[in-house]
């Protein structure tokens, strides 16, 4: 995650619009799975070939489970006053389910439990914001299909680190299991003693939210869009701080041998000519993260 990129140019203005057009960002509990899906008001084709290519399993029962920790908007979250999981993560996966034939069944989650319960054959897919690492694709295959990277946000007049090495001396609150998490951590070890990184970490983005809003923490770290969502919902309270780092390719995580990524793939191809998928990422502002040659294991590090 959990990893927009470092062109921040894009993230205020376009998460704004994209905060104009949804509900506030509710907090949500993560271990639940009685959230449902919202409709995603944009609508794909079936492909029969595509179709055709999705293993029995799957078609046969006509659905495809999604995980997700529904707590990271605008790429997924439960809306306020509701129970539905919104999201630009929760638009692709009704997307692709539609190009494929399937009904996407998109669940809550905790992250950290998500690749876990696609190798329990718990989940089909996992749709969260995943960063694709080489130390992931040892457990999952993954379909990239966004660029993303971290930004750090705080309170005005706050530390504005432009490194992680400048994280020193503070305290940091992140959302477990993300890659922020592991970045913070890592820093952490290469403090200097008299400059001691203290890492928090919650079990979602909400919870490392309101540590900085109580003075707990003074910076948190999540990936760009995110982090521009929770400033402009926040009333003030947080801003966009430093240099953002990391651009990497978000993944949707697929068992191994699963027979999946081929045809996910196919209809993410069939997305991106057809429209579907930029109509999707302008809807929620986050066009400047779009890619245009999707690949099954794209990871950079």
């Amino acid at each position: 995650m959990k990893a927009v990129t470092t062109r921040t140019s894009f993230a205020v203005a376009g998460i704004i619009a994209a905060a104009l057009a949804v509900s506030a960002c509710g907090s949500s509990d993560s271990s639940s799975s009685t959230s449902t899906a919202a409709s995603t008001g944009i609508t794909a084709t079936k492909d029969a070939t595509i179709a055709a290519s999705v293993p029995s399993k799957f078609s046969t029962a006509g659905t495809l489970s999604v995980a997700t920790d529904a707590s990271y908007a605008p790429m997924e979250y439960v809306e306020d006053g509701s129970k539905e999981i919104v999201g630009a993560d929760v638009d692709l996966a009704n997307a692709l389910g539609q190009v494929m034939g399937l009904k996407a069944d998109v669940q809550n989650a905790g992250f950290d439990a998500i690749i876990p319960g696609l190798a329990s054959g718990k989940y089909d897919i996992g749709m969260s914001s995943f960063t694709d690492t080489k130390e992931r694709e040892a457990t999952v295959d993954f379909v990239t299909y966004f660029e993303a990277g971290t930004s750090f946000f705080g309170k005005k007049g706050g530390p504005a680190p432009n490194a992680l090495a400048d994280l020193c001396g503070l305290t940091v609150a992140v959302e477990k299991g993300t890659i922020q998490a592991d970045d913070a951590n890592a820093q952490a070890k290469k403090c200097a003693a008299d400059k001691k990184l203290t890492v928090l970490v919650f079990p979602d983005q909400n919870g490392a939210n309101s540590a900085i809003i109580s003075g707990r923490a003074q910076i948190s770290m999540a990936d760009s869009p995110v982090a521009a969502y929770q400033v402009t919902k926040s009333d003030g309270q947080l801003v966009l701080v430093g240099t953002p780092y990391g651009t990497a390719p978000y993944g949707i995580a697929i068992p191994k041998n699963s027979g999946l990524s081929g045809p996910i793939l196919a209809a993410l191809k069939n997305l991106i000519d057809g429209g579907q998928y930029a109509a999707i990422l302008k809807k929620w502002g986050l066009e400047e993260g779009a890619i245009t040659d999707p690949v099954i294991n794209g990871a950079i590090s």
